[in-house]
Formats: structure tokens, C-alpha cells, sequence
């Protein structure tokens, strides 16, 4: 037996787990270490100082050590492991600052709190302390934010029933597993069930929905020798399906391969704290030993008061505003996002977002409503008018459980009593009404019927690709119904703005040319794919973005989340699937495409405050760090480790505020 459908998002699920244990494990050291700051910071003597408050008792020191050595040797272990990866890598960053800070405020403390070797100076317990808190607390914020991500082929998978109807020789049906499922099996599949793998229909004639996985807005109908895929739902009629693919080759699994490669292959752009972090450690290190080596052999100073300015240096530098620069510019914009009608998931499309050159618009459900509506009625012949010919057509389709069907019921609230009703799957429905025998039936069926469509009495109705229904009346073609996948209202604003701001904006569609040449004249599009396979999107995504354009992907089906995944940002209107949700990193809440330029602007302006941020929070530094390392201490002015921690205190204070500026 081949692979069990859910392998890759088996795989991807262990992923998750992974990301969630990681999220657990740093919000439960965060914790743990908050409460043992308490005390760290009531008991450490530069506190003291600064606030005029004293609390001492025997053996507070071994205490204040004992407490800080908790947090040094718990709270900062997943930095220490990170200064080691990054050095591996000759990538120093922020994981280098965050374990040199610790370390040296560490050492240094506790050679000056027992005297080793004669050393006495100030202790920096608490510097540690507050660092690992709130380092601890912005790697648990980002990572419940990364385990989202994983989620997506999980819903993927979930889109295959867990049984199937496999039917016996006999001709008799056994629900079974779906991983029992192999191919060369016949299954049953029921009106309204999924359809649990891909197959080839061997009896029966249904209409399927397929617009979950491919695009396509109007029900495909399929007859014997036609192949149905994994996932669809099926319409009206039973067929008998025998399986083709299962496992890793099914359509389903090879989306999920195509969503998890894509994520697995997102750029990894070091991020603009970790370029800042970089530089701030070789100034640290540089500073620190230069400070040391100036004051022990050229101005002549001993070795304790050498090591204490070369410590208060690098110290200082300790990143507390540059950690919290950029996750509290997030915490605003998360909250003014909201606000606006859309959900982030992903703070590094904002770095994306501020650049996007092109948008991408999926049309079903995305620029569309992804429902169709009645847009005209045309009288071809016969008595009724065209208001009658609608009640005549919605009293019939009322009791059908087809798309189109419930589409002409929607369209008027006025029914006539129906007898000998019946369906005819992928043809069309018929009755009695007022004694007369009426149908409405597909073009298809009616050139079967009468040996011709009368194309060319209908006029502009068949504009823009849209779908012919017929209304046949004791045998005469006495109308036709028109209907389309309607337009949103907000997609011509969205696409104008976007234009205004400079960009392109492109639609793909698994529908046919003609639907989607309509719709993309009626929005002014600069460009358009038609007839788009699945798995042809993400490709399309990839030819875009070897234009040297930056590419935004805004979609809602299964079809799109491979492409969400591989655009450099991911936008699901937040009505469609939660494949598509989960694949991308911006959801739409209110499913208007006017909120993409919202997005866009939002990621500009949040972009400006972090570097803002990061230039407040490194800034102190051009001004403590000269002042720790004494360069004035000729003329009388050296900065105290409590002075130092001061302006370190306002460069954090004035990040904070800074942030909650941030306005769109």
C-alpha cells in the first residue's frame, strides 16, 4: 500500500510541534525569571543607590548571588546556544550581544562580589536579569507567531474525509480508512461527500466543486471515464470512483509538498535588529578591550579600576532598548492592523511589504464574490415575460442543490408549487408548473436536445464569460437566464490606489479567458493568466518575481496557498480557506481587497519606525560609551555604572514611546 495521505503534513505537523514546545519552553523561563528579578532587584546595591532604598540581612549577598545565578544558568541558556550557533556560522548577531552582555555582566559581578583576586567593584546583577527577561519574552512572542505557519498542511490535510465507501465485489460498500485506500479500488461517493481521493468516475454523472482546489467558480460535471481530484465535493449525483493516485502522489499531497517547500525555501533575511546587534558587539568588544588596554598600559592605572571601566563599557552596550525596538513597533502596528481590517502574522513582510512592486489578485472570491448572481433575463419566445420565466426557474431550482440552481432561487422570492420534480446532474432540473412542462437546462444539454443553441438571440448576455442557463417551456426555448461571478465593489478602488502608489497589479484565475478578459477590463487590471493550474500559480508567482519585482500574493482557496507561501508576501482574504489562512502572512478579516493597500502603508510606515527605534535605541551609545571608557575623566567627568544604566533606562523609555507614535 502506497503512503498515507497525511505523510507531509505529518511531517510539517512534527514541525509545528516542535515550534510549540520551543514557544513553551521560552514563555515558561520567562517566567520563571520575572519572578526571581523581583528580588534580584530589590537586593543588588546599585538599586539601592539609585532609589534610596535599603533592604540588607545576613547573607543578602549570597542570596542575591544564588538568586542571579538561577537566571544566568536557566533564563540564559537558549542565548548561550545561540552565541555558539551564530559564531559556527561566523554570523555574530543579536544571540552574540544578548550571551556576551550576560556573561561579562555575570563574571564581572561575581569576582566583585567575593573579591576574587583583590577585585572589588560594582555588581551587575541586575543588568543581567532585566536583559534575559526581556529577551526571553520577545523570542516567546515571535515564536507563537512562527507556529502558525506549520498549521497550514495540517488543513490541507484535513481537507480528505477520514473514511472512504469502498465498494465490495459483490456490490455491496464497507466504510474503511482512507490510509486502507489503494489504487485499483472502487468507492462510492455520495451527493454532498468529499471526494476522498483522486480517481476516474466508472458510473454515474455528477457536477463537482472544485473551486476549493482549482479556482474554477462554476461546478465541473463529470461522466464515466472523467478523473475527479481528492478534496472536491461532490454535487448532486452517486458515482463510482476508481483510484488512481493515493498517498504522496495525489493532487492533495503534492500541494501540500508544494506549500511546505515553498515556506521551507523563504528568504531568511537577517533582520534589521540583527544587523544593528552585529555591529553593537564588535563596538562592545572593541570598546571594552580598548578602554582596558588604554588604561592599564598608558595611563598607568591598576588592573581593578582597568577592568571596571572596560566592564562598565561593554555593559552599557547591553541591548535592552535595541530588544525591545523592534517588538514593540510590531505590538503597535498588530493592534492598529486590527484596526484596520487585517491580521499579521508574519513581521517580516512588513520588511517585504514597504517594497512590493507588483500584486498579485487570485479572481474567485478574492476581486469576485465567488457566488454567482442572476444578471439578466432574456424572452426568446412564447407568452411569459421575463419575470415569469425567473419565477418559473427559481419555483424549479428552489429544490435543486446546485450552485447555479440556488443562484436563480436567490434571485426572487416569488414560487409556484412544483410537481414530478427531477434532476438531471450536469444537464439541468425539470417539473410540472401550472400544468406545463418546463425545464432549465445547460447549453450543452439543449443542443443535445434540439440540435442547436440560439447564440445569437441572446445578445450581450454572454459578455464576460458568463453562464447560459435555458428555460424550456412544453418543449420551447422560451428563455435563457444569465448569470456571472459578481464583482466586489471595493476591487476597482483597491486596484486604483494601487496603480496611484505606483504598482502593478496582476490577476491569476483557474478560469476560462473569457471570464477572467471580462473582469480584468472591468478593474483596469495590467494583467491577467488564465486557465491557471494549482500548481502552475506558485510557478507564475516565481516568473514574476524573476522580473526583479517584489511580489504580494492575495488569495483565498487551496489553489493559492502554495503561491501565498511563495510570494515575498502572502495576503488571504480572511473568509476563504484556513489552508489559504495559514499559508499566508497578512489575513484580510473584512475580505475587502482595499485593505492590500492598507498593508502596504502600514508596512512603509512601520518600517520607518523601527528604524527610528533602532537609531534611538544604538544612539545613547555614540554618548555612554565615550563617557564609560573615561575619555573626559581628565577634566573630571566619568560615568558611573548607575549613570550609564540612567541613560540606558531613557534610550529604552524613549523606544517605548516612540513606538506608540506609530500612526497610518
Amino acid at each position: 500500500m502506497e503512503g498515507k495521505h497525511g505523510d507531509h503534513a505529518g511531517g510539517h505537523a512534527r514541525a509545528g510541534s516542535h515550534h510549540a514546545h520551543m514557544a513553551s519552553d521560552f514563555r515558561r523561563r520567562f517566567i520563571v525569571c520575572a519572578i526571581l528579578t523581583i528580588p534580584i532587584l530589590v537586593l543588588s546595591p546599585m538599586i539601592q543607590e539609585w532609589t534610596g532604598i535599603s533592604v540588607s540581612f545576613e547573607g543578602d549577598g549570597l542570596v542575591l548571588f544564588a538568586l542571579s545565578s538561577i537566571v544566568f544558568f536557566y533564563g540564559g541558556y537558549p542565548f548561550y546556544s545561540g552565541l555558539v550557533r551564530e559564531i559556527r556560522k561566523r554570523q555574530p548577531g543579536m544571540m552574540t550581544l544578548i550571551g556576551v552582555a550576560i556573561i561579562v555582566a555575570y563574571t564581572y559581578s561575581t569576582i566583585a562580589l567575593f573579591s576574587v583576586l583583590g577585585i572589588t567593584g560594582k555588581i551587575f546583577y541586575w543588568e543581567l536579569a532585566t536583559l534575559v527577561d526581556i529577551m526571553l519574552l520577545g523570542h516567546w512572542v515571535e515564536m507563537r507567531s512562527v507556529m502558525g505557519a506549520s498549521r497550514a498542511l495540517e488543513e490541507l490535510a484535513r481537507l480528505l474525509p477520514s473514511h472512504a465507501h469502498l465498494v465490495m465485489e459483490d456490490g455491496s460498500t464497507k466504510d474503511v480508512p482512507i490510509e486502507e485506500v489503494a489504487a485499483g479500488d472502487t468507492l462510492l461517493v455520495k451527493p454532498g461527500e468529499r471526494v476522498p481521493v483522486d480517481g476516474t468516475v466508472q458510473r454515474g454523472e455528477t457536477s463537482v466543486d472544485e473551486s476549493m482546489l482549482t479556482g474554477e467558480s462554476v461546478p465541473v460535471y463529470k461522466n464515466t471515464g472523467e478523473s475527479v481530484i481528492g478534496g472536491s465535493v461532490n454535487g448532486e449525483g452517486a458515482i463510482e470512483v476508481e483510484v488512481t493516485r493515493t498517498g504522496k502522489e495525489s493532487y492533495i499531497s503534492q500541494v501540500i509538498e508544494m506549500v511546505r517547500s515553498a515556506q521551507a525555501s523563504r528568504s531568511r533575511t537577517q533582520g534589521l535588529a540583527d544587523r544593528a546587534a552585529l555591529w553593537l558587539t564588535i563596538i562592545a568588544l572593541s570598546a571594552g578591550a580598548v578602554t582596558f588596554l588604554a588604561w592599564t598600559f598608558v595611563s598607568g592605572q591598576d588592573f581593578a579600576f582597568s577592568l571596571e571601566r572596560s566592564v562598565t563599557v561593554m555593559v552599557i552596550t547591553c541591548p535592552h532598548a535595541l530588544g525591545l525596538a523592534i517588538p514593540l513597533v510590531i505590538a503597535v502596528s498588530t493592534g492598529l492592523a486590527a484596526g484596520h481590517g487585517f491580521i499579521i502574522r508574519n513581521r517580516t513582510a512588513f520588511e517585504n511589504a514597504r517594497r512590493i512592486q507588483a500584486v498579485i489578485f487570485d479572481k474567485t472570491g478574492t476581486l469576485t464574490k465567488g457566488e454567482f448572481e442572476v444578471s439578466s433575463v432574456i424572452r426568446l419566445a412564447g407568452t411569459c415575460d421575463e419575470e415569469k420565466l425567473l419565477v418559473y426557474a427559481a419555483s424549479l431550482e428552489g429544490l435543486s442543490e446546485h450552485p447555479i440552481g440556488k443562484a436563480i432561487a436567490r434571485s426572487t422570492d416569488t414560487r409556484l408549487p412544483v410537481d414530478d420534480f427531477a434532476s438531471m446532474p450536469g444537464k439541468g432540473v425539470s417539473g410540472r408548473i401550472d400544468g406545463h412542462e418546463v425545464m432549465v437546462v445547460s447549453a450543452m444539454y439543449l443542443e443535445e436536445l434540439k440540435g442547436s443553441v440560439p447564440v445569437d438571440r441572446i445578445g450581450d448576455a454572454t459578455t464576460g464569460g458568463k453562464t447560459i442557463v435555458f428555460v424550456l417551456i412544453d418543449e420551447e426555448v422560451c428563455g435563457a437566464v444569465a448569470m456571472g461571478d459578481v464583482i466586489r465593489p471595493e476591487s476597482r478602488e483597491a486596484i486604483e490606489r494601487l496603480k496611484g502608489m505606483g504598482l502593478e497589479c496582476i490577476m491569476i484565475t483557474g478560469d476560462r479567458k473569457e471570464v477572467a478578459s471580462h473582469v480584468s477590463a472591468e478593474l483596469g487590471i495590467d494583467e491577467f493568466f488564465s486557465e491557471v493550474l494549482p500548481e502552475k500559480k506558485a510557478e507564475l508567482v516565481r516568473e514574476i518575481q524573476a522580473r526583479s519585482l517584489l511580489v504580494a500574493m492575495v488569495g483565498d482557496g487551496v489553489n493559492d496557498a502554495p503561491a501565498l507561501a511563495e510570494a515575498n508576501v502572502g495576503i488571504a482574504i480572511g473568509a476563504g480557506t484556513d489552508v489559504a489562512i495559514e499559508a499566508a502572512d497578512i489575513i484580510l478579516v473584512r475580505n475587502n481587497p482595499g485593505d492590500v493597500v492598507s498593508v502596504i502603508e502600514l508596512g512603509r510606515a512601520t518600517y520607518r519606525k523601527m528604524v527610528e527605534n533602532l537609531i534611538w535605541a544604538t544612539g545613547y551609545n555614540a554618548v555612554a560609551i565615550p563617557l564609560a571608557a573615561g575619555v573626559l575623566y581628565s577634566a573630571g567627568i566619568l560615568l558611573s555604572p548607575a549613570a550609564g544604566a540612567i541613560l540606558m533606562s531613557l534610550s529604552t523609555v524613549i523606544v517605548a514611546i516612540n513606538a506608540r507614535l506609530l500612526k497610518v
